[in-house]
């Protein structure tokens, strides 16, 4: 790799050591630009300044105060978007909620139903929760990924998601756009034979439905008493509901054929945008998503072996089926022309997240549908496909450099870009 600072501003520091001052501008020289949303440039510029991609093209001139990257054997890609995942968010110690009892000596207090408002943190922000310390961005770095659809993760609302990029001074640095959605999961069994509510999918199910006609009522009463202040008394303020209301779209869990067909009532019936995530089992129902015209996120994290199971348990025909066809899913949906994306879904080592997209490509994927699912194609699932996922003149400066396919070889990135600085990515055996 060849550099080539143009204009150098250098600082002396303690002990002799001299470091340089970051650029104000970087240019990738000739290199293989894979845009996505046009086609390839055999050999192109890429001029970066302000954390954003101020040209791109064959023949571009490199001003006199930037920092030249020779890119002649190098590919450049829009930057990876994980389309949802904690990344940013380190683990917290528990907290005390409302399901939990404050005092040891004092039995939990029990959940009658949707009024109590269990396992709801739908006003939670990931963008306040972020930190550049976690250990697990350096490893989606070195795979390629650069950004992340990032959503806390706890209760049955799990609060407001952030687009973050991997890297940043403060956690308020890395936050791309907020609120990006609402993620839903459903939780089984947090009562206990029944103790509590809700402690079955059906009750889940419930519960969510009471809160969107909650949310109903609480909307048009705000609206009414907007209308006529004179008189009326105003409505109680909700957190849990203005947290719903803000979420632009919602994301709703479906693994196995039914429960796709399930949720895709489902959401109809709740009258907000909605994404379907999981999809493990779509290889049975690509024709009604395909009808259905739902974004979907497919979990990276592909069905297989436990690892700790029970050996004289086999797993049953249905089981064996998904282990074999799930990796075939993201092929089968892009053929038939399903908007998707991927999700890490807790596969987060780089070895790891490029073997589970190799997998997938092997199933049948091509390379650029691939690259679109992890590219500008998220970035539209969120409404954000005007600043993220592709290589175009104004948008955020997220880029991956490799050296050949960057499906093809798991050391394959060079370096990647975020916000316009570099990083170097770890290399397995050092580097």
């Amino acid at each position: 790799m060849k550099f080539r600072l143009l204009i150098v501003a250098a600082v002396l520091l303690p002990f002799g050591r001299i470091e340089a001052a970051a650029p104000s501008a970087i240019a990738i020289k000739d290199a293989h630009v894979v845009t996505v949303s046009g086609p390839d440039m055999p050999k192109a510029t890429i001029l970066l300044r302000d954390g954003l991609i101020q040209d791109v093209g064959p023949g571009i001139a490199i001003p006199a105060d930037a920092w030249a990257i020779e890119g002649a054997g190098l590919t450049v890609y829009p930057g990876f978007i994980n389309g949802l995942s904690t990344w940013g968010i380190t683990a917290r110690e528990s907290q005390p909620s409302r399901e939990s009892a404050t005092d040891q000596r004092t039995p939990a207090p029990r959940i009658h139903g949707p009024e109590d408002r269990p396992q709801t943190y739908s006003f939670e922000r990931a963008a306040d929760l972020l930190t550049p310390d976690d250990g697990r961005l350096e490893a989606a770095r070195s795979a390629g990924f650069t950004t992340s659809a990032t959503f806390p993760n706890r209760g049955i609302f799990e609060g407001l998601g952030a687009m973050v990029d991997l890297a940043g001074e403060r956690g308020r640095d890395m936050v791309i756009a907020q609120p990006i959605g609402q993620q839903i999961a459903f939780r089984m069994g947090s009562g206990g034979m029944g103790r509590s509510f809700p402690s079955s999918l059906m009750g889940n199910i419930a519960y969510v439905r009471q809160l969107f006609l909650d949310l109903d009522q609480y909307r048009a009463a705000k609206m009414i008493y907007d209308a006529h202040t004179e008189g009326n008394r105003r409505p109680e303020y909700d957190h849990e509901l203005e947290g719903l209301a803000e979420s632009p779209r919602i994301l709703l869990p479906a693994e196995e054929a039914q429960q796709i067909d399930r949720i895709l009532r489902f959401g109809r019936e709740l009258k907000t945008p909605f994404v379907v995530y999981g999809l493990h089992e779509a290889y049975r129902r690509v024709e009604e998503l395909k009808q259905a015209n739902v974004p979907v996120l497919i979990s990276l994290k592909w069905p297989e072996k436990p690892k700790d199971g029970d050996p004289h348990e086999g797993p049953d025909y249905r089981e064996l089926q998904m282990r074999e066809q799930a990796p075939a899913v993201p092929g089968m949906l892009a053929k038939a022309g399903v908007k998707f994306g991927f999700y890490s879904d807790g596969v987060d080592s780089a070895a790891d997240l490029h073997k589970a997209l190799k997998k997938a490509i092997d199933a049948g994927l091509s390379r650029a549908d691939a690259l679109r699912a992890l590219t500008l194609d998220v970035a539209g699932i969120y409404g954000l496909s005007d600043r993220l996922g592709s290589i175009q003149k104004g948008k955020i400066a997220n880029l991956v450099v490799t050296k050949g396919d960057i499906f093809g070889n798991k050391d394959a990135v060079e370096y990647v870009f975020i916000d316009g600085k570099q990083f170097q990515p770890a290399k397995e055996g050092g580097r």
